[in-house]
């Protein structure tokens, strides 16, 4: 009997074998496919419910069996999962493709469509036409049978292109180990970085410390470790994933990625990719983007070209250093800051327990929107050491169940996300609850201490689960438009707006205390942590758009002529450049947003958001941080409505007007207050 084709609640790991996936995604297609065919045989006049509602809801069992089986390739992979993900992502591509592709589905699709305005639909419902209508004509429902024939073959292609370009990165992640026993060689780095490389090495049944590109790893060792050569080794290491001489290289994918994406868009009567991604999103062009970006760009240049100038006089005062490179950025930096702000990373830490931490994000949901978690022991778990909670309001009505997964291990891939195992929606009257996820790598207790975060690794804490509430407070009707189903520009302002609180004085008390004696921590430290918020925010910001750029560069323009992608992207660093550049790396062969993940002409976006973000925060800091009303706003508006209306619309109602870039400068310290 197979696990994934029963019918469960929650996820039912333990039953789970690999053997189960593929028979289980090829009954879920032929069960997705039944229910389409139900609706394209069904001989009365199209209307709204039994077209437009009824395709909404196809596929159910289908999303939950490959919800699992992808959150599961990227937080718990193994050889195993990947060989079945290139076999079944084309399955997957083609059955999309049946759908929207499918002439007698499109031609009910359209017929609702041209006659919506005598249908009297609420916004939401006008959302889920409009999107539908979109789906089919976005992609190729309207192209002769020929052109649909060469967009399967093009989806189909990307598909597994993608699946393989994650595969490296992951495989050259996990291959990469620096070894080392003097100790003179980890001098400069923080006892509790030692002892966790320590206990890598042990692991092995190897003597003194094994550091690696996992972030809980590489982070701290570029950030503390005075051997300069060593910091080059493993920044060179990291800076070249996909980059090498081997199996693993991701030239020729990025090459093929693009060109098909280009072919794709051409098919569809779109210039670039670009255009076609963008024409959904809040920022509507590829223009429109370069002169956000460049904008942001001539603000933020002049500060950072003075910053790195200061870190460059500070490096060579300090040890000589003639040419500043990217392997001492972060250490010079964290020396500098601790200079200047007399504030040390390794201080903060015994303040940021991860347990703390978690209790700290509950009690602020708590105060904010009225949410209470409690951790159950019988819900199922995919590793030991994902966490478990269901979700209530104050007056007990089931909420969400919450999973979150924290550590790092061989089979999770790098980084932090959301994602989730059951959409929220509303059927036959009853509200069906999600099932939402967090996975992040943070550092693992050791024998002596328990998990102490860097501050930075505090709001990346904060930032996933902002997109998590987004998730688990969902309340539409449709399935499609449900949570975090928003434009791509729109869908990072819950998430960034959350990392705010990380800063105000009324929530740190909440959980910033010493993990040894239980002190708050001191305000000292609290001010020290404000004041140096926008410490280097020049240099990050240009980091930012330069990245969001170079993905500009990449789907904006036709890349047919493209030879060499490092003489490409060193094109496209051009105006952003600060170091000098590294001949043995490539960011574009790593840049797995946009070649694995769902950023393609969309990174830009974590910028779009900080405007946004931050011109929401500063409702927030006029009325106060816990202000009721203004929470209760923010949930009703914008974290409840998921995609029922255009985003734009919801902002405005919750803050009254549109965002101004003015509340993001002034965080930055990029705007001249006068």
């Amino acid at each position: 009997m197979n696990p994934l084709l029963q019918d469960f609640n929650t996820a039912p790991f333990s039953q789970i074998k690999p053997e189960h996936y593929k028979p289980a995604i090829q009954k879920g297609i032929e069960i997705a496919k039944d229910e389409i065919n139900a609706i394209v045989k069904n001989t009365d006049t199209p209307t709204f419910e039994n077209t437009t509602v009824a395709l909404d809801f196809t596929g159910s069992k289908l999303g939950r069996i490959t919800s699992i089986f992808f959150n599961l390739n990227s937080a718990e992979t193994n050889e195993e999962i990947q060989k079945i993900a290139q076999e079944i992502s084309p399955w997957l591509s083609e059955f999309r493709n049946d759908i929207t592709l499918n002439k007698a589905l499109f031609k009910k699709v359209k017929t609702i469509f041209d006659a919506k305005e005598n249908l009297d639909l609420t916004a939401e419902q006008q959302m889920l036409l409009d999107k539908q209508y979109k789906g089919f004509a976005r992609n190729g429902a309207n192209l002769k049978e020929e052109d649909k024939n060469k967009l399967r073959e093009i989806d189909a292609k990307l598909s597994k292109l993608s699946l393989k370009f994650g595969e490296n990165i992951l495989a050259e992640t996990n291959a990469f180990e620096l070894h080392l026993t003097n100790e003179k060689e980890v001098s400069g780095l923080p006892e509790s970085v030692k002892e966790a490389a320590s206990q890598l090495a042990k692991e092995q049944d190897k003597k003194g410390y094994i550091f690696t590109l996992h972030y809980p790893s590489y982070i701290p060792f570029l950030t503390y470790a005075d051997n300069r050569e060593l910091r080059k080794k493993m920044a060179i290491a990291a800076g070249k994933k996909g980059f090498q001489d081997n199996e693993f290289n991701n030239e020729k994918i990025v090459l093929e990625i693009v060109n098909l994406r280009q072919q794709r868009a051409n098919l569809l009567g779109y210039k670039t990719h670009a255009h076609f991604v963008l024409e959904e999103r809040m920022a509507e062009s590829p223009e429109k983007v370069i002169e956000f970006s460049n904008n942001l760009l001539e603000k933020a240049k002049p500060a950072a070209l003075k910053e790195f100038e200061n870190l460059s006089a500070y490096a060579k005062k300090l040890d000589g250093i003639e040419q500043l490179q990217k392997w001492d950025g972060a250490y010079y930096s964290e020396k500098l800051k601790k200079e200047l702000f007399d504030l040390d990373q390794e201080i903060l830490k015994p303040y940021f327990k991860l347990e703390n931490v978690i209790d700290g994000v509950f009690e602020i949901a708590n105060r904010l929107f009225d949410l209470k978690f409690e951790e159950v022991n019988d819900i199922e778990k995919y590793h030991e050491d994902v966490k478990t909670y269901n979700v209530t309001d104050t007056n007990g009505n089931f909420i969400a169940v919450f999973y979150a997964d924290y550590h790092p291990r061989k089979g999770k891939r790098n980084g932090a996300w959301m994602t989730s195992y059951k959409s929220q929606q509303t059927k036959d009257g009853i509200n069906d609850r999600p099932h939402v996820s967090i996975v992040c790598n943070f550092t693992k207790p050791t024998a002596t201490k328990p998990s102490l975060l860097t501050f930075n690794e505090v709001t990346t804490l904060f930032h996933e689960f902002g997109h998590a509430l987004h998730g688990m407070l969902a309340n539409t009707t449709y399935n499609s438009l449900s949570g975090t189903s928003v434009s791509w520009d729109f869908v990072e302002l819950p998430s960034q707006i959350f990392e705010n609180w990380c800063y105000e004085k009324e929530a740190l008390e909440l959980f910033a205390k010493h993990y040894e004696t239980g002190e708050v921590i001191p305000m000292k430290y609290v001010e020290k942590i404000k004041e140096s918020a926008s410490f280097h925010e020049g240099m990050q910001t240009l980091r930012q758009l330069s990245f969001g750029l170079l993905d500009m560069k990449w789907h904006s323009e036709n890349p047919s002529n493209i030879k060499s992608i490092k003489a490409f992207e060193k094109e496209a660093f051009a105006e952003t450049k600060l170091y000098p550049d590294v001949a043995e790396n490539c960011m574009s062969t790593a840049f797995s947003h946009i070649f694995q993940g769902g950023y393609s002409a969309g990174y830009y976006s974590y910028k779009w958001a900080e405007v946004l973000d931050a011109d929401a925060f500063e409702y927030f800091l006029e009325e106060g941080i816990f202000n009721k009303e203004v929470a209760t706003k923010f949930k009703e508006n914008i974290l409840s409505k998921g995609g029922t209306e255009k985003p734009m619309v919801l902002y405005k109602r919750f803050r009254g007007a549109a965002p101004k870039p003015d509340a993001l400068l002034k965080r930055a310290g990029l705007l001249k207050i006068e």
